[in-house]
């Protein structure tokens, strides 16, 4: 390990000097089979160590690299900490985990970024802000330090898709150098392990209520061939996003699915409707049907998810967590899917009725009996939903007794 002291001196591990005093800044780096940038980023995380006039170390934390990565590291004058399960958000935790100073500084360890420039991160956190985000998009991306379809289609998506799930106005949700003080990190709560970890660490730092500024980073080519995958990671990145977000993934979808559901088959009870002089047949009463069944069923999963979430500490405690475990009961829950099922037992009785009156003929009554199967379904729906529901009250209030029984 290097320590960097006021005086701009580097001393090594083992002097009693250097290792007796706080360590101010901990810059961060994974690694995997890095050796020819690693080297140069630890020089550079120095430097700009020495330019904050605090006293720093860099942490490399290695991720099972099979070339001369580590020795480099140690030569360069980091301390070199090991993480064998791999993972972009393993070998950070890692590093984290084992970093010293009171100020975080995290980056990649292929030279895209420019440690020797971090004291425009660690500015705005002396300034009293608990997180900060170096952004390409709002500094400079250099030619060929990012493709055609990152630059233009995958960063900018996934970015806006995350602040709109999540109420946040981040420019580069993926930038990889950021900078965040202990008591930040520690609020977070990241368990990440691979590249989603980019992506949680924003969501978690506008939840947990930090004090978030973004300043202006300029990206660089990459030194060796990249570890990403297009579609891989970006997949990780949305399939977090939407896990964690449970609105947007069933809430919103299914009500509007079961809204449209409810009105078309409200609309088609009236016999042959037409729209654009095309009629509205059975076959359109038994969409609608379908359509409004699985809103519903969409809105009871949202509504397990966020509940479920909330109770891991993934959700926020919002106004529905606390209708659940405040207002919600298991005998409000039943006599409600009961009343839907018996609304739609009794539309279904009436059609019965008046098809017994008719000597038992055909029954053409098909829009009002799938409008009551829908009542019925959403009425089961609901039942078996305020049962599983339930299962988030409960309460373990004693562990349980492990004693030997007595013959």
């Amino acid at each position: 390990m290097a320590v960097v002291t006021d005086d701009a001196s580097v001393r090594p591990v083992g002097d009693p000097e250097g290792e007796s005093g706080p360590v101010d800044i901990s810059v961060v780096m994974p690694c995997l089979n890095e050796e020819e940038s690693v080297g140069i980023c630890v020089a550079k995380a120095l430097a700009g160590i020495r330019k904050t006039g605090l006293r720093g170390e860099v942490v490399v934390s290695d991720n099972g690299s099979s070339d001369r990565s580590v020795t480099v590291a140690l030569a360069a004058g980091a301390r070199v900490v090991h993480q064998p399960d791999r993972g972009y958000g393993n070998a950070y935790m890692k590093g984290f985990s084992e970093a010293r100073g009171r100020f975080i500084v995290m980056g990649d360890s292929d030279d895209t970024y420019d440690f020797s420039e971090l004291d425009r991160l660690i500015g705005p956190l002396t300034d009293g802000y608990d997180y900060v985000l170096g952004s390409r998009f709002g500094g400079e991306i250099k030619k060929g330090a990012m493709t055609f379809s990152h630059r233009y289609i995958g960063n900018p998506i996934l970015t806006a898709i995350l602040n709109r799930f999540f109420g946040l106005r981040s420019s580069d949700a993926h930038s990889g150098m950021r900078a965040f003080t202990r008591e930040a990190y520690d609020r977070m709560g990241l368990r990440c392990e691979g590249m989603e970890f980019a992506s949680e660490i924003v969501i978690k730092a506008g939840r947990a209520g930090l004090k978030v500024t973004e300043v202006p980073i300029v990206y660089h080519p990459r030194v060796g061939e990249t570890k990403l995958n297009t579609f891989r990671d970006g997949w990780r990145h949305l399939r977090f996003m939407l896990l964690l977000c449970p609105q947007w993934l069933y809430i919103i979808p299914g009500a509007l699915l079961f809204a449209i559901g409810m009105i078309g088959q409200t609309i088609t009870l009236q016999g042959h409707v037409s729209v654009a002089s095309h009629t509205l047949n059975a076959h359109f009463s038994a969409l609608f049907a379908s359509m409004a069944m699985l809103g519903s069923q969409a809105v009871i999963f949202g509504l397990f998810a966020r509940t479920y979430a909330a109770t891991l500490g993934l959700e926020p405690v919002g106004r529905l967590h606390r209708w659940v475990q405040e207002d919600f009961t298991l005998e409000r829950g039943l006599v409600t899917g009961t009343l839907f099922f018996l609304f739609g037992l009794l539309i279904d009785a009436v059609v019965l009725s008046e098809w017994l009156q008719r000597s038992m003929g055909p029954l053409d009554a098909m829009r009002p009996t799938l409008y009551a199967m829908t009542f019925m379904v959403l009425g089961v729906q609901v039942i078996f939903g305020s049962f599983f529901l339930s299962l988030f009250r409960m309460r373990i209030h004693a562990e349980p007794s492990h004693r030997t029984p007595t013959h």
